[in-house]
């Protein structure tokens, strides 16, 4: 998926917000006006650190968008036939991106600007990040503050599973900027 961006398509830049999260979890991000959600769900996976185990979905203005799936009990309108354009048109607009239907990882996905096209650019880029991405299943925001807690203090009585579980590694404040920039190139 990475592009240059066409002669027609202008390129939106984006802030994607973990919503809830305190302090703050955000990636800015430059992509094709042309998008669709489809291809934006890789994206925001490769971008926040995701690994695509769990369903997910989009909302803006009442309107759910997701991968139509006939054993589910929901209905979605098809997100690979909707732009993203479609949907964020003027700067301030928003929509939602919820991943992981237990946890309720709900990101704010706001259009911050809409750039002239520029097909030396390879897209999608992220420009900035803030944060570590919370691990899979550790029971979205509400969870992930209780495992950051057992992990900064060695007496409480969880450290060691969690330590044990994500490993010593983990820093909620680092991010690397380049991985995830080499995640983005690697879409296809």
């Amino acid at each position: 998926m990475a592009t240059s961006t066409s002669s027609h398509a202008k390129i939106y830049q984006i802030k994607v917000t973990l919503k809830y999260s305190s302090p703050p979890i955000w990636r800015r991000l430059l992509v094709p006006s042309s998008i669709t959600l489809a291809q934006l769900h890789r994206v925001l996976q490769a971008a926040m650190g995701w690994h695509n185990c769990h369903l997910h979905q989009f909302v803006a203005a009442g309107k759910y968008y997701g991968e139509p799936h006939p054993q589910f009990d929901f209905e979605v309108i098809d997100e690979r036939k909707v732009r993203l354009d479609s949907l964020l048109i003027n700067v301030r607009n928003s929509l939602v991106y919820e991943y992981d239907f237990g946890d309720s990882w709900e990101h704010k996905i706001d259009l911050e600007k809409i750039l002239p096209a520029d097909p030396e650019m390879t897209l999608p880029k992220c420009i900035k990040c803030v944060r570590a991405c919370p691990p899979e299943d550790v029971g979205g925001v509400w969870g992930y503050a209780g495992f950051l807690a057992a992990m900064a203090d060695p007496e409480h009585p969880e450290h060691e599973y969690y330590k044990e579980w994500i490993g010593e590694g983990f820093d909620p404040v680092r991010v690397d900027i380049d991985r995830i920039n080499a995640r983005l190139a690697d879409l296809k």
